[in-house]
């Protein structure tokens, strides 16, 4: 296992799930993670949540939510969740505060992405 997937296990990501979703292909696997970090749904959820434009909103997170379960990336999904949810609901009241918890670990998985193992 390289330093990338090293530091994704230690962050708590479900590697293997994730791998078994990519059929054990751990380059492929590590080609899809900066498109992860670049997805434009972070910003759709952004311009969705100040615009209370829930329904946008809750598409974009429920995106999100796809892809890091996808991805096994544990943090991010249950992060995602706390966003998700409430929006099923109809609620948006408090939400972008847990929208910058998750553009604090789209840092770190960027982090793991570029200073590890290339």
């Amino acid at each position: 296992m390289n330093e990338v997937l090293e530091g994704l296990n230690a962050w708590g990501c479900d590697l293997e799930g994730a791998l078994e979703r990519f059929l054990g292909d751990e380059k492929l696997y590590q080609s899809c993670l900066p498109m992860v970090v670049e997805d434009e749904s972070f910003d759709g959820l952004k311009e969705a949540l100040a615009a209370d434009e829930r329904k946008k909103a809750f598409d974009c997170a429920h995106t999100l939510k796809g892809v890091f379960a996808n991805m096994g990336i544990t943090p991010m999904f249950e992060t995602v969740v706390k966003i998700v949810e409430p929006l099923r609901a109809g609620k948006n009241d408090g939400l972008m505060p847990v929208y910058e918890e998750l553009l604090d670990e789209r840092e770190h998985l960027r982090s793991i992405i570029q200073t590890k193992g290339e």
